[in-house]
């Protein structure tokens, strides 16, 4: 195994002694590219944005962002990564630097790199065409999508001329460097095995290696996108003895779609799965957009969404109303759970320490009318404060089947059983809504903290079924 080192615009750089907890924000900035900054060391400002090359969806190789102050510099062994300063310089301005100036987009500069990578990114996406209509709130002439800098926050400029120059890019030239290198195959992830007064870091091959290793290290940290642990590490001064990353294992990367299951890989971002699926699941194509942000989806996985257990995230709802299973492996082999059954309390679940989550299996055919509603302070990259998935199945005027998945109400995320067994065999009708509303309140213990109080979220759970029924009636 050779020295652990990442290419860094367009050069080799090692890794050199990094301790296992050290950022890639931090480790960027030590080797002198100063440009990404760190706003607030959560993924909330996108300051620290850098473009990393991925496997693509639509090409062989994709420019991705994400938040450097996350990821561990060790889980970036063998990669490519483009900052600020890789994109051009003062002489030789990149489109997308050149649109930020010279459209008043860069005041104090603090934000200017993170969102200069963040729209980079966007300038590079395979399939970005120019739209006939005009533009919109959310999408350009140039067919630039403003979400992509959904995870990037200006406190000086204004948003006005950050986005007059995202919807003024063209599309790369033809000589484009970086546009020419999606069209080669990102090498496979590169072996890192690092250890540093007494903390260690792996990256295994393959997943039966990985599977070894937590036998052998039940404590140990596992991490992929990193987008929870990079926070614990930032915020609370966490370090783990052992981290085994798991991000690049093929095993746990695929997507297929079979006759009677939609099964999807536990380290698959949460991005690539919105692209992968394509609409195939309306009610995650729901979710998707109100997860965080586009820079914080680029890195979060479905396994680590579930793996925390936190009880205010928003993916277990959806997955609960879609009657998913996990996919859980050891050593020895893997067992099914129904997610309903997983969670055993705050932050607790029935997987064991020797093994990984490796996928999530939703079951076909699915649900005829499905909503997702989240509640919270800010429309985008905000924390839910309640938030349900509905998958109903109405036929012939009444529900023959219904799941109901809720988040923030309880210590884990839960089915709300006596809401489903309510509306089972009933017309599907404003009275037999009225009354499992009213069930639907009471489902849970609601939390109260500084989110919502509890009176609040029982409010919200049952209009949220009176909103359901409301918007599907109008639908007809």
């Amino acid at each position: 195994m050779g020295a652990a080192g990442i290419r860094v615009n367009g050069r080799d750089l090692a890794l050199g002694e990094v301790a296992p907890h050290t950022n890639a924000l931090d480790w960027l900035r030590e080797q002198g590219l100063t440009g990404c900054k760190e706003g607030c060391g959560e993924g909330e400002c996108g300051a620290c944005s850098v473009l990393v090359a991925r496997p693509g969806v639509d090409s062989p190789t994709e420019w991705v962002a994400v938040n450097a102050c996350l990821i561990p510099a060790l889980g970036l062994d063998g990669q490519e990564v483009v900052t600020a300063e890789g994109l051009g310089s003062p002489d030789d301005l990149h489109p997308v630097q050149r649109e930020m100036a010279v459209r008043g987009g860069s005041q104090c500069g603090y934000c200017t790199p993170g969102f200069v990578c963040s729209m980079a990114a966007e300038f590079y996406r395979t399939g970005r065409k120019a739209c006939s209509e005009e533009s919109t709130a959310e999408h350009g002439p140039n067919g630039f999508d403003l979400h992509a800098l959904s995870g990037n926050l200006c406190r000086c400029t204004g948003y006005r001329p950050i986005r007059d120059a995202a919807y003024a890019l063209g599309t790369p030239d033809a000589d484009d460097p970086l546009a020419g290198r999606r069209d080669a195959p990102v090498a496979p992830a590169a072996l890192t095995s690092v250890r540093k007064n007494e903390r260690e870091f792996f990256r295994p091959a393959a997943l039966a290696d990985a599977l070894e290793l937590l036998r052998e290290r039940p404590g140990a940290t596992v991490v992929a996108g990193s987008t929870d642990w990079g926070v614990e590490v930032n915020l609370r001064g966490a370090r783990a003895e052992c981290v085994i990353a798991i991000d690049r294992l093929p095993e746990l990367r695929g997507l297929t779609v079979g006759a009677e299951t939609i099964e999807i890989g536990a380290a698959l971002t949460l991005s690539e799965v919105e692209r992968k699926l394509a609409g195939r699941v309306p009610l995650l194509g729901e979710l998707f957009p109100q997860f965080a942000s586009r820079l914080i989806r680029n890195s979060a996985t479905v396994g680590g969404n579930l793996g925390t257990g936190s009880p205010i995230g928003d993916l277990p709802p959806v997955l609960l109303a879609l009657a998913a299973g996990v996919v859980l492996a050891d050593a020895d082999g893997e067992r099914e759970v129904p997610l309903a059954d997983y969670y055993t309390g705050y932050r607790r679940s029935v997987r064991r320490a020797d093994e990984l989550i490796r996928a999530v299996r939703i079951p076909l055919p699915l649900a005829g009318i499905t909503a997702f509603h989240k509640i919270a302070k800010r429309r985008f990259d905000d924390i839910s404060s309640v938030a349900v998935g509905f998958a109903l199945d109405v036929a012939g005027g009444s529900v023959v089947r219904a799941r109901i998945g809720l988040g923030g109400v309880a210590a884990t995320p839960i089915r709300a059983k006596d809401t489903e067994a309510a509306l089972a065999g009933q017309p599907w009708s404003a009275e037999t809504v009225t009354a499992a509303a009213q069930v639907l309140q009471g489902e849970g213990t609601p939390l109260d903290d500084h989110r919502a109080s509890a009176p609040y979220r029982a409010a919200m759970l049952g209009q949220a079924l009176l909103k359901l029924y409301a918007e599907k009636e109008v639908a007809r």
